[in-house]
């Protein structure tokens, strides 16, 4: 039988599985005792509610009893059990240890069915293979495809098309909201292109218009997609596919995208309209609008531009703001001077509204940079406009670029020296803090991170940049959790300003290469001055270079698309090359050749790679004396050889004081050279699920001081050589679900002072812990009491850290 009948679960024979579900999930709401492990657990059932509705329309089809599918209804089943005994949320002091360990078990079977299991079915099957007018393509993401008899959406990166957060709503878009919004929900318009110059807030529009209740009700499906200058059809199609829950797959051409797209859309409408936003399109992007415009009831496209594109469909043009929305935009953002008479306060204002004509990005740079200054900064803030301090002649109209000039000059050098920096990234780029902090140390000469954050957190406050955090725990030095993102205008400023120069004597160039066509000035063996050097290249770039001497590049910043990408032999001869970040955009990691290249760099001290294939011998392999840190993000290793005998790592890499390694799905173990580099000060191991356990050769890294796996859930113990990292003072195990114990013997390391362990609930702590008199714990209710046991005969200082709140506990006190 195909019921819970079978199943045991008598009481409830015969109901839905998703109903089951929901009600578990209700009650585990309402626990006050179990808080966050309640809370933890909703959430993760909440992630299977689209999996069993499925399994609800399948049940004369499915064999729920067996294989995967059995597990997750026994599962199901426990947590069902559970939920009954708590349902009063009555319970004894001396049972809640055991309830909680149980809560832990089923949030992590869940958890691990969720982040593993799903992943597993769905590549299990093979894509098929659809004759399609007489031409075999080979259909994208297998849209209809069933595994075990169950289509399953997967559980990752699955906001690629969200719409933007709105933390506040915008001041002055309320009318051209009404105005907006009536012309959406018209049944005769299907395209909307919304059209201004830049600055004004067409994203900003687009994004309210998505978030209004009126639309959210009516459109079922709301996809946000940011287009940018480089449109590539095919990536977006992609992004589209897999926000819905599809695996990743590669396109051989913009007709199977076609096709993916065509079906992706009659799958959606079967749930209601759908409403399409492709933000920030470009001049020239008029073959891409028509890939989109697929004629189906119930979808429709609305496009943000600085064009009209006259032949898409119908237009609004949003105007600058207004003279109150603006007056109210700069209030908000400028707090009134001191000391400052009612009538020069309108005079001031009214000369720096003139100044903004209106654009609400630079009114609120500008108010930014007013905010919290003296009567004497106003003042000479206006002055210096009327006096033409600025590097360009002010027209009575000027352009949103003229009017950010005066923001850009006032910054002090140092901060204009990173802010032209970020031109060097790609368009609408989510840029991790910590990539530009290593560019910014070795660009700079700066011995501390910290300084280089407050750089970023210094152009943050005066909107020239945005600073996100990604809401998980953060320590200094380690800024993996900080995105970095810029409006466009802005990169276009920082660009401008390097455009000031000739060419090839900028200190700052960009080079984008599309298909194989090099700009003119490439192609004459050209001497390349700068010191940071950016190279963009296209999905169909074949890696057919040409030639270029670069001796000055100390950065080299290479963004890709293609599956294979052999580096530029040039490099070779970057002597002065200090820092090399690599990111591929595509979808499938990129098979990285030509690597030995970087072995002849004597000054390289910082590596980045992220989502590229690479044999980890590859590293060592390089003997790069100067690397000092090496960081993998998303990256792929495939099957390899982890022992380096023939390789005197200490030697190779002399100066490795720090490895990174996040995101890397195919990662089970570390390869052995990484305990023989004993000059590493901090490991960093993160986000690696397959990661099951460390070396025990770990224990040779004596200089070690910093020891980072947090995220890698099915780690289930550290070796016991742990206790010989004599100079480790932070460990951070978080979110580590499987891990079981900490070595026997960690009270030996007595230069330890802090431990993250959120959500480790299943983690024993040894009683040579008693021996760390001043340790410092990050960790939920329910690990605390188990701390409190375990360390309250001898420590005097015990600082414990639950759900953002801390708490000094003085043991003697206690009792």
């Amino acid at each position: 039988m195909n019921d819970w009948v079978s199943l045991g679960l008598g009481s409830i024979g015969g109901a839905l599985v998703s109903e089951v579900l929901k009600l578990i999930i209700e009650e585990a709401k309402k626990y006050k005792s179990f808080k966050p492990l309640s809370k933890d657990l909703a959430e993760t059932m909440e992630r299977l509610l689209p999996l069993t509705k499925e399994i609800d329309s399948m049940q004369n089809e499915l064999d729920l009893g067996s294989g995967e599918l059995k597990k997750l209804m026994e599962t199901i089943k426990k947590a069902y059990v559970l939920v009954l005994k708590l349902k009063d949320d009555d319970v004894w002091f001396f049972e809640k240890s055991k309830y909680a360990r149980e809560i832990e078990d089923i949030n992590k079977d869940m958890t691990k069915f969720c982040d593993i299991t799903l992943q597993v079915l769905q590549y299990r099957n093979q894509l098929k293979l659809l004759n399609l007018g007489g031409n075999v393509v080979n259909m994208v993401y297998g849209l209809d495809k069933k595994i075990d008899g169950l289509s399953v959406p997967v559980p990752v990166f699955k906001d690629l098309c969200s719409v933007p957060k709105l933390n506040k709503a915008p001041v002055g878009f309320a009318w051209p909201l009404i105005e907006l919004k009536k012309i959406l929900l018209d049944d005769a318009v299907v395209n909307l292109v919304v059209s201004a110059p830049p600055g004004c807030g067409k994203t900003t529009l687009a994004t309210q218009l998505c978030h209004d209740a009126d639309v959210k009700g009516h459109f079922k499906h709301i996809l946000f997609n940011v287009v940018s200058s480089t449109p590539n059809f095919k990536v977006i199609v992609q992004n589209l596919l897999q926000h819905n829950g599809y695996p990743p797959h590669t396109f051989d051409n913009d007709s199977q995208a076609n096709v993916g797209l065509w079906t992706l859309l009659e799958k959606l409408r079967e749930v209601g309209p759908i409403l399409l936003v492709l933000d920030d399109v470009w001049r020239g992007a008029e073959l891409l609008l028509q890939k989109f415009r697929i004629t189906l009831p119930d979808y429709k496209i609305l496009v943000t531009s600085r064009f009209d594109f006259p032949s898409f469909g119908y237009k609004y043009h949003l105007e600058p703001l207004g003279d109150g929305d603006a007056r109210a935009l700069l209030i908000q953002w400028a707090s009134r001077p001191n000391n400052t008479s009612d009538k020069e306060y309108e005079l001031l204002l009214q000369k720096i509204l003139k100044r903004c004509n209106g654009f609400p990005i630079v009114i609120e740079v500008v108010g930014v940079s007013l905010n919290g200054q003296t009567l004497t900064t106003w003042k000479g803030q206006v002055e210096s406009w009327s006096q033409g301090e600025t590097v360009l002649d002010i027209p009575s109209q000027p352009t949103v670029l003229e009017c950010l000039q005066p923001s850009f000059n006032a910054l002090v050098p140092n901060l204009k020296e990173c802010f032209l920096d970020m031109g060097s990234f790609l368009e609408d780029q989510k840029i991790r803090a910590s990539v530009i902090i290593d560019i910014w140390m070795e660009l700079y000469g700066k011995s501390s991170s910290i300084l280089c954050m407050k750089y970023l957190e210094d152009l943050a406050s005066q909107n020239l940049l945005k600073l996100v955090p990604l809401g998980n725990e953060t320590e200094d030095g380690f800024y993996n959790e900080f995105l970095v993102t810029q409006h466009d205008i802005l990169r276009e400023l920082a660009i401008r300003q390097s455009e000031l120069e000739a060419i090839l004597e900028r200190k700052r160039l960009n080079l984008e290469i599309r298909e194989d066509t090099f700009p003119d000035w490439c192609l004459k063996g050209p001497v390349v001055n700068a010191s940071l050097l950016s190279i963009s290249t296209d999905d169909l770039f074949s890696s057919n270079w040409v030639e270029m001497d670069c001796p000055s590049v100390e950065v080299l910043v290479l963004n890709l698309s293609s599956s294979d990408y052999a580096l530029p032999s040039f490099i070779a001869g970057m002597r002065k090359l200090k820092v090399l970040t690599i990111t591929n955009h595509g979808f499938y990691p990129a098979r990285l050749s030509n690597f030995s290249c970087l072995s002849l760099l004597p000054n390289l001290k910082r590596i980045r790679l992220e989502k590229v294939s690479v044999t980890l011998l590859d590293i060592p392999q390089l003997k790069l004396r100067s690397l000092k840190k090496l960081s993998l993000v998303m990256c792929s290793f495939g099957d390899v050889f982890y022992d380096c005998e023939d390789i005197d790592v200490s030697k190779a890499l002399p100066s490795l004081q720090e490895i990174d390694i996040d995101y890397c799905y195919d990662l089970d173990e570390l390869p052995y050279w990484v305990c023989e580099v004993v000059s590493l000060k901090t490991l960093s191991i993160t986000n690696c699920n397959k990661l099951t356990v460390l070396s025990e050769a770990i224990g040779n890294l004596s200089k070690l001081e910093v020891l980072r796996v947090s995220s890698c859930i099915n780690l289930s113990e550290l070796p016991e050589t742990t206790d010989k990292l004599s100079n480790l003072r932070f460990l951070d195990i978080s979110h580590c679900l499987g891990l079981r114990k900490l070595p026997l013997k960690i009270g030996k390391l007595q230069k330890l002072k802090r431990i993250s362990m959120r959500k480790c609930w299943r983690c024993e702590l040894p009683d040579s812990v008693r021996d760390l008199e001043d340790l410092e714990v990050k960790c939920e209710e329910e690990t605390r009491s188990m701390l409190w046991e375990r360390l309250m005969p001898k420590m005097r200082n015990l600082i414990v850290h639950e759900d953002e709140t801390e708490h000094n506990l003085n043991l003697l006190q206690m009792f």
